[in-house]
């Protein structure tokens, strides 16, 4: 049997910003149950750890096999390397393979945009009547997950003014090197500027909280999705206490957002029944005026059945 395989350029190829916005859109609306989405599964490996992340729907079936390995940035080599292997579901014949860490670097950012985008939408009438048309857009981070997540913000929220905050200065101005000749514009900005901006985007490695979350302007949402585990932090509690929340799943929110659960406790989130992407997407989500919106995202299998799936049929149909 000769399995395709598509390397990091199919997969970005298959895969444009707006075309996976969409494809996670449809299958909210149409196929996925974030509650029913598999556990993310962790195993021993020589130098570091497995991280599998299998999911299904009734025409294809996945799983997505990562090794983390903390001790290879430090040797010019990615943390995080891995494979995609698609099956079909009704002969659970492998498909397909393709690269884990583009398909990553892809349905992240697509995701949270997605959540933004209706959001946003989503915000009381009278909640800000001076708000700009264009959203003011500040991104944590200049890692691959931020860079990716201004690409995306940019397709998605073309009119939207973009900023990055970063620790290393080289690295901010590497990634603005690298987007501007792209033809995005990105300025460089402070964690203080998180009070004059509409919407947030956390996509760091950071284990402590970014920014002061007093600041954040009523009406602006935030987007926490940098991590995964409940010892990480990207926002403090102050932050999730004073907004409404949305969750890219309940039962993973409970085991794996860190920026949740020291705010309130598992129970108390299990009596709040936080709004899921799902409940976003088909209109079941409302704001309260006059609070900021967090919506926190851990990674899940279904997204990368989703954006796998979209790569699989662009590839061999063309």
């Amino acid at each position: 049997m000769n399995i395709p395989y598509f390397d990091s350029t199919a997969v970005r190829a298959a895969a444009p910003w707006t075309t996976a916005v969409e494809a996670l859109e449809q299958a909210l609306l149409n196929v996925v149950d974030p509650e029913d989405d598999s556990p993310r599964l962790f195993s021993p490996a020589p130098n570091g750890e497995f991280l599998l992340m299998p999911a299904k729907n009734r025409q294809y079936s996945g799983i997505k096999a990562l090794t983390v390995s903390p001790t290879n940035p430090a040797r010019g080599l990615e943390k995080i390397q891995g494979v995609y292997v698609l099956f079909d579901s009704d002969t659970s014949a492998p498909l397909a393979t393709m690269d884990g860490n583009e398909l990553t670097a892809i349905r992240t950012p697509a995701t949270t945009l997605l959540a933004v985008k209706y959001i946003l939408a989503s915000a009381p009438r009278a909640a800000d009547p001076r708000r700009p048309r264009a959203p003011r857009v500040i991104v944590f981070g200049t890692g691959v997950q931020a860079l990716n997540h201004l690409r995306a913000t940019h397709s998605v929220l073309p009119e939207a003014g973009l900023a990055v905050v970063g620790r290393r200065p080289e690295g901010i101005a590497a990634l603005i090197r690298q987007l501007t000749a792209e033809g995005l514009d990105v300025r460089q900005a402070t964690s203080t500027d998180v009070a004059e901006a509409d919407v947030v985007i956390c996509a760091t490695s950071s284990h402590t909280p970014l920014f002061d979350g007093g600041l954040v302007a009523p009406g602006a949402v935030v987007a926490a999705v940098g991590q995964h585990g409940l010892g990480a932090r990207e926002v403090d509690a102050e932050l999730v206490r004073r907004s409404d929340v949305v969750v890219e799943g309940r039962a993973s929110a409970l085991r794996e957002a860190g920026d949740l659960i020291p705010a309130r406790s598992a129970e108390e989130w299990e009596a709040i029944c936080p709004a899921n992407l799902r409940d976003l997407v088909k209109g079941e989500f409302e704001r309260a005026a006059g609070k900021p919106c967090l919506y926190a995202g851990v990674g899940m299998a279904w997204e990368d059945l989703v954006i796998a799936s979209l790569v699989y049929e662009g590839g061999t149909r063309s």
